[in-house]
């Protein structure tokens, strides 16, 4: 293990334990996701995309500024899973214009190979490990409008993976656009960098979110376009329509 992972792990246990000491005496717990059905899986980092149907979970149990957030997705052909990642979330700075999150996450991401065994080619689901780690700091302009810069490092431990990964975003939030029908539209439009090993690229992705005030069921899409770059198993364009279920509930616990 070398001091990158160290320090990510490091710096999940400090998230966990400095939480637990200023959250203490937060009585409201959350417990939060949705599920989501989409033509088209695509990743954490837009770039990349299952290429197939897929359904994902996104869940968020959490006290104070201390959240777990599984995100956990599978194709929809055959149900195998596609890629499970085990977030802990951290609010450093909750409320105010300014605001900042930090994160961090083991993942393991999982591919289909043809193997040829005793003669016979047969199908071999393969894991692939990650480490990583996040920081998120956003500026609200007015409430419905935000911009800010993302930044993902992640670790990959096994042979044809890379190694070492850098995803930058520079973006922006624009939410609560009134249409028609008590309808809300969300815009999502960012530039990122990544950096793999010694490949890397320039993208612009942009995503939309349909919703309805009081009702569960939201439609978007998401559209990402490489601007240039070299990175292995980037596509030139990628898009998807999601149909998603939210749900959100709150708990008080009585002292």
């Amino acid at each position: 293990m070398n001091k990158y992972s160290l320090l990510l792990i490091v710096l999940l246990l400090s998230f966990t334990g400095f939480a637990q000491k200023k959250d203490s005496t937060n009585n409201i717990s959350h417990f939060s996701g949705s599920i989501n059905v989409t033509n088209n899986g695509i990743s954490l980092v837009p770039t990349f995309s299952l290429g197939k149907p897929a359904a994902f979970f996104l869940l968020s149990v959490g006290k104070g500024r201390l959240s777990f957030e599984p995100d956990l997705r599978f194709a929809l052909e055959g149900g195998k899973p596609w890629s499970l990642l085990f977030w802990w979330r951290y609010k450093v700075i909750p409320n105010g214009k300014f605001r900042l999150t930090a994160g961090a996450h083991p993942a393991f991401n999982f591919r289909t190979y043809r193997l040829l065994v005793n003669g016979d080619s047969t199908d071999v689901l393969v894991t692939r490990r990650f480490l990583a780690g996040e920081l998120a700091p956003n500026y609200f302009i007015t409430q419905n409008i935000s911009v800010g810069v993302y930044y993902l490092f992640s670790i990959g431990f096994d042979i044809n993976t890379p190694r070492y990964s850098h995803f930058i975003t520079f973006n922006s939030n624009i939410s609560n656009i009134g249409l028609p029908g008590n309808i809300k539209l969300r815009l999502t439009p960012q530039v990122y960098y990544l950096k793999q090993d010694k490949r890397d690229g320039f993208y612009f992705t942009s995503a939309a979110t349909l919703s309805k005030t009081n009702f569960p069921f939201a439609v978007s899409s998401i559209i990402n376009k490489t601007l240039s770059g070299n990175i292995l198993g980037s596509k030139d364009f990628v898009w998807n329509m999601t149909l998603t279920y939210s749900f959100n509930k709150n708990y008080v616990r009585h002292q």
